[in-house]
């Protein structure tokens, strides 16, 4: 009789220790994911900020400043239901503007563009890499999440399902190459 409650306690035990460390590890991954999302839109928003100071620079013409500012400025302003599509608004603006290096070039020659340039350059190719850290966090943490342990003893507690950012972010080509 003893026997049996010994051999069931420890059985308990090395259960409890499992789902002790499958919540430990759920919840590294969605400290993870959250690290990632910070790090997500702060790209974004470094990458509307350098927008803007261009738009705003008098390097382009009236036409394309107005596109460029309109994009930068409703994707610092989205709100969180509404971001993904002005972000990815904001990187078809930009692929619309330097569709041709002759633009990459006025900007360039334009007081102050060359470092101008370099930093959008450098933040539209952050974005996309920020982006995908973030998915493959929201990736992971959904697919823990998926499995029936984690459901059934509700290990994830009352967090949120994650989800993954999903926006248009291929650079302009003549933009995000990189210089030689």
């Amino acid at each position: 009789m003893i026997e049996t409650l010994v051999w069931t306690a420890l059985v308990l035990a090395v259960i409890g220790v499992y789902l002790s460390w499958t919540a430990g590890r759920l919840d590294r991954l969605h400290t993870r994911m959250d690290a990632a999302r910070a790090a997500l839109d702060a790209q974004l928003v470094r990458r509307a900020s350098v927008v803007l100071e261009v738009a705003t620079s008098g390097a382009f013409d009236p036409a394309s400043s107005i596109v460029l500012y309109e994009a930068a400025h409703a994707a610092r302003q989205a709100d969180e239901e509404h971001r993904e599509v002005a972000e990815s608004e904001l990187s078809q603006a930009l692929r619309a503007v330097f569709a041709d290096a002759a633009q990459v070039e006025e900007l360039k020659a334009a007081p102050g563009g060359e470092t101008a340039a370099e930093e959008l350059a450098e933040a539209v190719r952050r974005v996309p890499m920020a982006r995908r850290f973030h998915n493959d966090a929201v990736r992971a943490a959904r697919a823990l999440r998926r499995h029936r342990k984690v459901r059934w003893f509700r290990l994830a507690g009352h967090a949120p399902f994650p989800l993954a950012f999903e926006m248009d972010d291929e650079p302009p080509a003549h933009l995000a190459d990189r210089p030689s």
